[in-house]
């Protein structure tokens, strides 16, 4: 728990994953036998000699802000990295990361007390609000941060219950959880040759997928990675049947098709898996989202890819929500997959 622990509260935008880089080299060392980071920033553990080549790929950056502009009085405009519904920026808490170290922050805009009527109707877009960090004016901001600093949001982790926990980035770091437990559960002697890669600027674009994907060429790749969790108000049942504590979700098809269409070896690999071992499972079909599995599978001449997801409340947010039953239960069914595949 105390890893996964710091893996949330580790900070890593997109393009900024160096400190969770860190964090999933130095546990990958521990057992694989060989690990890298690659040119564009992508972690890779590698493990066993045999002749098939599988995948494995969790993401390590987080949706997040970045500053944009300092203005004279010292407050700080941004953009936002990732995809981040702007209703829930309003008064957050935020730390910006400068070269002299963490500055705390405050998400702010004009007073309800001060606002037309018109203006109280709408939602207050990314572009209306503003950072404030006590500074004095434009210099005084400018000794602390500067235009590029990516922006974390301030949040905290902990449980809910015995089997709900609460935490900053659980997309994607309960997967990169979950490679580096299926990386040690995987012995030495495997007759494959298996590649656990901590993936770079996944939630813009799926980038670092593509370039480690074209860098090993395997086989077969099983991406693991979060998704929407339909078990709270105002989400029909139309929009998701998935409820957190009923095991991981295998995707059939992400974006309405736009993104993978899982592979049906790899699909029927993981349903098979999961009723030999009598492990929960629950079926996702996601009309929107991707993940790198979506590039993946389009690498070279096309990877057989599979996608297997743990549902969680609230993603994209500075506070996610999730089961560790179904952490636990996608570490068992990524291993015993792993474990079954074939040329």
């Amino acid at each position: 728990m105390e890893l996964l622990k710091e893996l949330c509260l580790a900070d890593g935008i997109s393009g900024f994953e160096k400190d969770v880089a860190e964090i999933m080299k130095r546990e990958l060392k521990k057992s694989c036998d060989k690990v890298d980071i690659d040119s564009f920033g992508n972690v890779t553990g590698q493990k066993g000699k045999g002749k098939a080549k599988i995948m494995i790929a969790a993401h390590m950056d987080e949706v997040g802000l970045m500053v944009k502009n300092i203005n004279e009085k010292g407050f700080i405009s941004f953009v936002k990295i990732g995809g981040i519904d702007d209703r829930i920026l309003l008064a957050q808490r935020v730390r910006i990361k400068g070269k002299k170290g963490a500055v705390p922050g405050v998400i702010g805009s004009k007073p309800p007390h001060l606002q037309r009527k018109e203006e109280t109707e709408k939602v207050m877009k990314h572009d209306e609000l503003f950072i404030d960090i006590g500074a004095k004016d434009k210099k005084d901001a400018e000794s602390k941060v500067a235009v590029g600093d990516q922006v974390i949001f301030e949040s905290d982790y902990g449980n809910l219950s015995d089997d709900y926990v609460y935490g900053k980035a659980i997309d994607d770091r309960i997967g990169c959880y979950a490679l580096l437990k299926v990386m040690e559960k995987i012995p030495d002697n495997i007759d494959a040759t298996v590649y656990g890669v901590a993936t770079c600027q996944e939630e813009v674009g799926l980038k670092g997928a593509r370039v480690a994907a074209f860098r090993i060429n395997p086989d077969c790749a099983l991406a693991i990675d979060t998704t929407i969790a339909g078990d709270t108000p105002q989400i029909k049942e139309s929009e998701s049947m998935l409820r957190i504590g009923d095991g991981p979700a295998i995707t059939i098809a992400e974006a309405s098709g736009r993104g993978l269409i899982s592979h049906p070896g790899i699909r029927e690999l993981l349903i098979n898996t999961a009723k030999k071992n009598r492990i929960p499972y629950q079926i996702d079909v996601v009309e929107g989202g991707m993940t790198d599995g979506a590039m993946i599978y389009m690498t070279r001449e096309g990877i057989p890819t599979g996608v297997l997801s743990i549902p969680c409340r609230y993603i994209h947010t500075p506070t996610g929500v999730f089961s560790m039953k179904d952490l636990d239960s996608s570490i068992s069914l990524l291993f015993k997959a792993v474990m079954e595949y074939r040329l």
